[in-house]
């Protein structure tokens, strides 16, 4: 593709698809988004969040995504070696429950493919969406490095995954035992605690009698769940129960089953619950599992894996765990020993993918001890706290830092983590087992015979690892962990982390946990925290509501810049926003306001060379108030990108390129590019190409296509704005006294202009201006500016001066340093006059007491930087004498 620097001819309209399709593939192909290992350069890294490669992405991946991008092209401009690795994950669970859904369609289950067959559908699966994303990444314009790209079920991650799991075997920190855990009927697998969603639900709590064996009576205890007594191997009391001391001990026969009980005493039995007594299903229920324990009970499982009631359930067997509850109520309320119903509403465990009623199951399976990896990284987080100097942390910082509590919580609440899964996507289980000799191993490589005596009868565990477990080593497995590769050393640990609030649990928390265990640093310095994207009523999206947004629908509306810049703007870190397609739209309108502006300046540059630029000729005023402001512009958009301020950064830029650039400067320009001044207008000309250059640079990380484009049409010096330096802060760009001239020449003109309106007097109609300047100082700078008063103010007569008379029927205005007058006579109406500064004086009379109430802040006074206190008390200072000459006005026209 051939580059024609400063063609300064460019469309009326700005093309966002044509752009768009054009510049990504250069940048691409030129490989501008692959940074090389630089040993004079630092690196700056972060790791994307692997989306599922179960379908399209959503809004809130473009808000991930657009984040990562601005921080990455960032970085890049200034001097990193940024690295922005993609990847995608497996996703286990949603993976296979996708592709089965397909066979369902076509009549087939996965049993009738067999686990090989279906796997390779699968991958099928895999390789459509991994290639749909691509084309989703490339439609957003984010600047992945796809020579890096991962996948955590690709060759190299599948080994680290293994060696993983061998070591933590080695180290006895996994294990493989029967255990209590969630279990998705549904989907038939274990689930996680933290994949398991408790909603309210109304159900009953049954009361039942259970008769003593000795026939001295009975015992009453309660449950929500009658199915689950099938299994039941005790009733429990409180050992310091009064009521039932004197039955601890004994037995009692289970009505249906009729098998002899014991009645144990535990501390864990609330004795305010139901009638202080509970029946205990250690099989089937988590507390009663611990309590089983404790007292050596049976663990008698009555349903089988699609939660049908199993052999162990006598003529239940085979019905549905709901169709039993009915069936089994109906017999006990016969028997008399279901005596009393209630409604009751409990909190009830769902599958998080599935939605299914979430069974508890006594199951073997294969946990992580997680606590002793979590206890360095609850030392670390608590020994950072101790650490003033921000250079000094230790621990991962989260912003915004509340969020340290919620991961605090979780780890140091943590319990062991079921990491089986009976799927067949995935990563299998890496353990196998001898059918001779009965012995279980664990192998980094394929076993082809047993280690201890020789035999090739030997299976591989049927069950794979859950999609967190890979997940978990994403910031070191993608560079190649357990190798010590060049990238590790050198892009390794990252820098940021930008994801959502709802997955610290599942996936930041873990990935700590692992990057601390195997490469002994944290595996990123930051977590950025987002929230959700609601809708503009502030509900989820959803499909059931079928308020989801596509942002390639955003994206073929507006353009990908404007869909970034309206997602980015909207935020604040670690709250959830609202989507709203007028903000988009608006966005839209910025993109086009910045490509009028730079068709004008690009209008005004023929013959202009990148070498003509030249700033150290005599400036005006307006060239140093426009220069001064992009230094100040340039300071606040840096600093706010290192706070990860993304929506502030954008509305400073807003502010500064929609109101200074375009709409004053450019306008302020004209005399000088259409005047017969040479060396002027050469001034005016290297001074509107040089802010429109550093304007593009600043805006393109938020809108790199646009930026592009125009960048690419104006005089510069370079290949890309991708790698341009980043702007930096001028020092002989100060000028204090040009910012305080202009800043009075437009509140000027705004107040000259405002009243036009409110008094319906065009700006075509010349009318009559009088100014009373404060001092000379300002009379001063009235006498220079006269020009701009006169273009912008259209006045028949401008009278200009110190203690001036008052005319009568004038509206009057007062700004920094003067009083307006413009007498309008048989225009003006007094009482009209009186009202309009009535409302101008309380505006005054609250800004007052605001800045007053902050100066009055002892906290911000002393904490504050000392050059913002000092701007708050120069508007105090300004405030007060608007207010007090708007009043003498008042009292004046009132006479």
């Amino acid at each position: 593709m051939e580059l024609s620097q400063a063609t300064t001819e460019i469309s009326k309209t700005y093309q966002p698809k044509e752009a768009e399709q054009k510049w990504y593939r250069w940048w691409v192909e030129q490989g501008l988004f692959t940074p090389e290992r630089d040993p004079n350069k630092k690196p700056f890294t972060i790791v994307i969040p692997p989306p599922n490669v179960t379908g399209n992405l959503h809004i809130g991946h473009a808000l991930n995504n657009t984040l990562q991008d601005i921080l990455i092209r960032y970085k890049r401009m200034q001097g990193y070696a940024a690295l922005w690795l993609p990847g995608m994950d497996h996703a286990g669970i949603a993976t296979q429950a996708r592709v089965e859904g397909m066979l369902r369609k076509e009549g087939i289950t996965r049993y009738d493919l067999g686990r090989e067959k279906f796997v390779e559908k699968v991958w099928e699966w895999k390789e459509k969406y991994a290639a749909i994303i691509r084309e989703q990444w490339e439609k957003m314009g984010i600047s992945v490095d796809y020579t890096r790209e991962r996948f955590t079920m690709d060759e190299g991650l599948s080994r680290a995954v293994r060696e993983v799991f061998v070591r933590l075997y080695e180290k006895g920190l996994i294990y493989r035992g029967k255990y209590i855990i969630n279990w998705d009927p549904a989907t038939r697998t274990a689930l996680s605690d933290i994949e398991v969603i408790h909603k309210e639900v109304q159900g009953k709590l049954y009361h039942f009698r259970y008769p003593l064996k000795d026939g001295s009576g009975y015992i009453e205890v309660a449950t929500t769940r009658p199915e689950t007594m099938l299994g039941d191997t005790a009733v429990a009391v409180h050992p310091e129960d009064e009521r039932y001391q004197h039955l601890i001990g004994k037995t009692v026969i289970l009505p249906i089953v009729g098998r002899e009980i014991p009645i144990i005493a535990d501390e864990y039995v609330d004795r305010e619950f139901g009638s202080g007594a509970v029946k205990v299903t250690p099989a089937h229920d988590p507390n009663d599992f611990e309590m089983g324990l404790r007292h050596n009970l049976d663990q008698i499982i009555v349903m089988d894996e699609s939660a049908k009631m199993n052999e162990n359930a006598g003529k239940y067997q085979g019905l549905d765990r709901f169709e039993c509850r009915k069936q089994i109520v109906e017999d006990l309320q016969e028997m008399g020993v279901c005596f009393k119903i209630e409604d009751h509403v409990h909190s009830v465990g769902h599958s998080e993918r599935s939605d299914a009623v979430v069974e508890p199951y006594l199951s073997t399976q294969w946990f992580v001890k997680m606590k002793p990896l979590a206890e360095r990284a609850i030392q670390q987080a608590y020994a950072d706290d101790q650490h003033q100097n921000e250079d000094s942390h230790v621990a991962v910082q989260f912003v915004p830092e509340r969020f340290k509590k919620t991961y605090l919580h979780w780890i140091e609440n943590i319990r062991d983590w079921c990491i089986s899964r009976q799927l067949w996507w995935g990563h299998r289980i890496p353990a196998w087992y001898c059918d001779d000799c009965g012995e279980m191993s664990v192998s980094r490589e394929d076993l082809q015979a047993c280690p201890k005596c020789g035999s090739t009868h030997i299976h591989q565990d049927e069950d794979v690892l859950d999609t967190w477990f890979s997940s978990a080593l994403w910031p070191f497995s993608t560079m190649g962990w357990p190798d010590e590769t060049e990238d590790l050393k050198y892009f390794y640990p990252t820098d940021v982390l930008v994801t959502g609030y709802d997955i610290i649990y599942f996936w930041v928390a873990r990935m700590i946990f692992t990057a601390l265990e195997f490469t002994g640093q944290n595996p990123f310095k930051y977590v950025l925290i987002t929230g959700i994207i609601r809708d503009a009523e502030g509900r989820k999206m959803s499909k059931s509501l079928g308020n989801g947004v596509d942002p390639l629908d955003v994206i073929e509306q507006y353009g990908a810049d404007a869909m970034r810049f309206m997602l980015s703007t909207g935020i604040t870190p670690g709250q959830d926003s609202r989507f709203r397609w007028e903000r988009a739209e608006a966005a839209r309108n910025f993109a086009n306001k910045i490509w009028n502006a730079s068709r004008f300046a690009l209008m005004n540059l023929q013959g202009f060379k990148y070498e003509d630029i030249d700033l150290n000729r005599p400036l005006s005023t307006v060239d140093q108030w426009i220069l001064h402001r992009l230094n100040e512009t340039v300071a606040d958009v840096t600093r706010l990108l290192d706070a990860f301020e993304f929506g502030e950064a954008g509305r400073t830029l807003n502010d500064f390129i929609w109101d200074n650039y375009c709409d004053w400067y450019i306008e302020l320009a004209k005399p000088s590019l259409y005047g017969d001044d040479a060396e002027a207008k050469r001034t005016t000309q290297s001074v509107l190409v040089y802010v429109l250059d550093q304007i593009l640079r600043l805006l393109h990380p938020f809108m790199p296509y646009i930026t592009e484009e125009i960048w690419q049409h104006i005089p510069h010096k370079g290949k890309s704005i991708v790698i341009a330096e980043w702007p930096k802060v001028r020092d002989e760009h100060h000028f204090p006294e040009a910012v305080q001239e202009m800043n009075m020449m437009m509140e000027l003109i705004r107040s000259i202009r405002n009243i036009r309106a409110e008094m319906n007097v065009p700006n075509s109609k010349k009318i009559e201006i009088q100014i009373q300047a404060d001092n000379e100082q300002y009379l001063a700078i009235l006498e220079r500016n006269r020009t701009f008063i006169d273009r912008f103010c259209n006045p028949e007569k401008l009278t200009l001066g110190l203690n001036l008379p008052k005319p009568d029927k004038a509206v009057s205005a007062v700004i920094t340093g003067a009083e307006l007058y413009l007498p309008l006579a048989g225009l003006i109406d007094i009482e009209q006059e009186i009202e309009r500064l009535q409302k101008e004086l309380e505006k005054l009379q609250f800004e007052v007491e605001r800045v007053q109430k902050k100066l009055a802040n002892a906290s911000f006074v002393e904490k504050a930087p000392e050059h913002v206190v000092a701007e708050e008390r120069a508007k105090e200072k300004d405030y007060l004498e608007k207010r007090d000459k708007v009043l003498a006005r008042l009292q004046e026209l009132k006479g």
